[in-house]
């Protein structure tokens, strides 16, 4: 991408009322005054207006026909979301009137931007580190007041400020550290003794081991809590995820085995987001292709923190007794409940389920007629481990950060190793600048490679 282009871009959802179109680059504001005519009493080209005002006015064909009525924002450099010359077009909401403007903008000089242009922008022009940037993707993906408010504490730099806490402690360290290599051949001089040291690297390897476990929460808040729908086939698996998402997503048939592989879809629940997994039906088969998906759903299992084992009611007691032995061991760290399916076929509930783990929730539904789901809803919230966030707290979310932190977490353990055995100062010294290039990565500061920015900025939407 050339930086030095003016870009433009559609940056509002297709079918609204008002659609908004985003320039940006040296020449945005003379390239919109070519396709803009003011209406007032003093009417003023864009080039002579104050920044941050709006002006009313039309866009133009180049044979003066009117395209739209629209509002036009004005931001200057650098004070904008790219620190470039910025212009905002509101029009009507029209994708006729939206493709009309942006293909007069890009006969007049404009490029339009690619993926995440906007955004790469800003970081380029320093408005914002690369952390920051990642929030904008995560802000407009939040699905739930949890992963908004952490969108917005990282967006807003409350991530980059505890790096750049830990980067003036690793600088600290490694000054001291570098001082004593320099004058090394003074024994006589002492900066810090090795008590100290370690005190220093303590504190930084808590604060970056309490950031790399974050993750495991973080995950959860941004991906929704894992939940597998397991049981035997034909049990109503299919048919509860449809009850659950209130969307013909599965098939369901009364031929057994219809579900050969894993289907995942989100539900948000009192501000709660699960990731409901249905899985094959296990049942003993030579069908090679339904045996693989009957791999994929002990393999779900293991990754789940809830577990759905759907029973069919009518013949609850054997399939438990059946499948027991391959389903209890992978719920020894894990909620399970008991779906007692098809209840509208059975009079009365079997009274006793033995060999059970204590935990074990059970629950008659009949996911057909969708009698005990909002129970089932109710107990999905109670049961989910979600911590209560304020705008303050610091949680990981973004896998390449996560990868940096526990790299860095991995050089400051070779550090505290180092000092604890008095290992060579040159050793502990580098395995200190590993530690901050690592952190340095999270936001930028080391980053030159154009395939990173690529494929971070690659996933944004247009126009952002």
């Amino acid at each position: 991408m050339n930086t030095q282009d003016t870009i433009c871009a559609i940056a509002t959802a297709q079918g609204g009322a008002i659609g908004v179109i985003r320039i940006s680059g040296k020449d945005a504001i003379a390239i919109t005054d070519r396709i803009f005519t003011p209406v007032g009493k003093h009417p003023l080209p864009l080039s002579e207006r104050k920044a941050y005002t709006m002006a009313f006015g039309h866009i133009r064909q180049d044979d003066g026909e009117i395209i739209d009525e629209v509002l036009i924002g004005l931001f200057k450099s650098p004070h904008s979301y790219t620190g470039e010359d910025c212009v905002e077009i509101s029009c009507h909401g029209s994708s006729f009137i939206l493709q009309q403007v942006m293909q007069l903008l890009i006969r007049k000089g404009c490029r339009a931007a690619g993926p995440g242009e906007f955004t790469q922008r800003a970081f380029l022009n320093g408005k914002m580190d690369l952390s920051q940037a990642e929030a904008v993707a995560d802000l407009i993906a939040s699905s739930s007041a949890a992963t908004h408010r952490m969108a917005m504490n990282q967006m807003r730099g409350g991530f980059s400020r505890e790096l750049s806490a830990l980067r003036e402690r690793l600088l600290h360290l490694t000054s001291l550290m570098e001082l004593e290599l320099d004058f090394s051949d003074h024994e006589e001089l002492e900066f810090a003794d090795r008590s100290e040291l370690e005190t220093i690297a303590g504190d930084i390897e808590k604060v970056i081991s309490g950031l790399v476990h974050s993750f495991s929460v973080g995950n959860v808040l941004k991906n929704g809590i894992p939940v597998a729908i397991v049981g035997e086939t034909n049990a109503g698996k299919s048919t509860l995820l449809n009850t659950l998402l209130n969307e013909e997503k599965a098939i369901v048939s009364d031929i057994h085995g219809t579900t050969r592989d894993v289907i995942e879809d989100t539900v948000n629940l009192s501000g709660i987001t699960f990731r409901f997994i249905d899985t094959a039906g296990i049942r003993d088969t030579h069908d090679t292709i339904e045996n693989m998906g009957i791999a994929r759903s002990f393999h779900k299992m293991e990754q789940a923190e809830i577990v759905l084992w759907v029973v069919d009611n009518t013949c609850a007691e054997a399939q438990i007794r059946q499948l027991s032995p391959r389903i209890l061991p992978l719920c020894s760290n894990k909620q399970l409940i008991i779906l007692l399916n098809k209840s509208d076929q059975v009079s009365a509930v079997p009274t006793k389920l033995s060999g059970l783990p204590e935990n074990t929730v059970t629950l008659s539904i009949s996911a057909k007629e969708k009698t005990g789901i909002q129970e089932l809803q109710n107990l999905l919230v109670k049961t989910a481990s979600v911590p209560e966030l304020t705008s303050s707290d610091l949680i990981v979310t973004n896998v390449r950060h996560y990868e940096a932190l526990s790299l860095a977490l991995e050089d400051i353990h070779r550090v505290q190793n180092g000092l604890q055995t008095h290992l060579s100062g040159d050793f502990i010294s580098q395995d200190l600048r590993e530690c901050l290039f690592h952190l340095a990565e999270i936001v930028g500061g080391e980053i030159t490679a154009d395939e990173v920015l690529g494929n971070i900025f690659m996933k944004f939407c247009i126009g952002k």
